[in-house]
C-alpha cells in the first residue's frame, strides 16, 4: 500500500511539475527582460564617488575650523556614507582593499568633532589628508594630491557656527 501512495505522489509532483513548467516561459521572459535592464542600469563610477568625497573633505574642514560642529559632523558621516557606497557598487576594483586604511583617520576625526576639539580636529583631518595621499600612492593614482583647502568650496554657504 506505501508503494502505492508513494508512486501516486511521485505522479501528482510530475503532473503539477510540468504545468508550472508550461507556464515559466512568460515569468522567464520577464525575468530576461529585468536582466536586460539591470545590465544597462546606471552605476556610479569610483572616480564619481571620489570627487563627492573631495568635497566633503572641504566641507568638513571649513566646519570644523568655524567650529560649525553639526556640520562637522554631517560631513564626516558623507564621506563615511560614500565609502560604504564604494563597497557596495565598486566591488571590481582593486583600490577598495585599500580603504580600511581609512577608518582610523575617519575615527579620529569623529572623536575631535564629539569633543568640539579644534586642535584634535586640526590634527586629525592632517592625518586623514595624509591618508587620502597614501592610498592614492599605494594605488597608483599618486598624481592626485589632496590637500587641506584654503578657499571655501561653495560661496553660498556659511560654515559658521549653527544658529
Amino acid at each position: 500500500m506505501n508503494k502505492f501512495f508513494t508512486a501516486l505522489l511521485i505522479a501528482i509532483l510530475a503532473a503539477s511539475c510540468q504545468g508550472a513548467g508550461a507556464d515559466s516561459s512568460p515569468l522567464q521572459s520577464r525575468i530576461d527582460s529585468l536582466e536586460k535592464k539591470l545590465a544597462h542600469t546606471y552605476k556610479p563610477g569610483l572616480g564619481e564617488f571620489m570627487s563627492g568625497i573631495q568635497v566633503h573633505h572641504a566641507k568638513l574642514w571649513f566646519a570644523g575650523v568655524n567650529g560649525n560642529w553639526p556640520l562637522a559632523d554631517f560631513e564626516v558621516h558623507e564621506i563615511m556614507e560614500s565609502i560604504d557606497d564604494i563597497k557596495a557598487f565598486n566591488t571590481d576594483r582593486a583600490e577598495i582593499k585599500q580603504l580600511p586604511m581609512i577608518q582610523g583617520p575617519l575615527d579620529s576625526i569623529n572623536v575631535a568633532i564629539q569633543q568640539k576639539s579644534d586642535t584634535r580636529f586640526k590634527a586629525a583631518f592632517r592625518l586623514l589628508t595624509s591618508t587620502c595621499n597614501n592610498c592614492h600612492q599605494i594605488t597608483s593614482h599618486g598624481f592626485n594630491v589632496i590637500k587641506i583647502p584654503d578657499t571655501p568650496p561653495f560661496t553660498n554657504q556659511d560654515f559658521g557656527k549653527a544658529k
